[in-house]
């Protein structure tokens, strides 16, 4: 099992920054990509980036490259989003989740582990 606990949420304006952590526990080794996703409100839940646990190769939708950077520091055993020029279409429930196996398209990856999710408002 791996326990994933999101933070780093909060209230910005448009045009600011913040940064998601997500800090995994448990069975570490079992991950292959850690991926952010998010949720607004009345939509489906969505794709935002993905990193490979190991080699550290990202991927993004493309409504937020060149605005949002996935990283991860695999002594701490945590993921990071750091998001700018935030828009109030970013507004969502942002979710941390963890794929056992890796593939081309992290995007289209079975992910089996989830994070409580944390929310984020950008007010303009």
């Amino acid at each position: 099992q791996v326990q994933l606990v999101e933070s780093g949420g909060g209230l910005v304006q448009a045009g600011g920054s913040l940064r998601l952590s997500c800090a995994a526990s448990g069975v570490i080794y079992s991950i292959e990509v850690v991926g952010w996703f998010r949720q607004a409100p009345g939509k489906e839940r969505e794709f935002v980036a993905g990193v490979g646990w190991s080699g550290g190769v990202t991927s993004y939708t493309d409504s937020v490259k060149g605005r949002f950077t996935i990283s991860r520091d695999n002594a701490k055993n945590t993921v990071y989003l750091q998001m700018n020029s935030l828009k109030r279409e970013d507004t969502a429930v942002y979710y941390c989740a963890a794929a056992s196996n890796s593939g081309t398209f992290y995007s289209k990856l079975p992910f089996d582990y989830w994070g409580q999710g944390t929310q984020v408002t950008v007010s303009s």
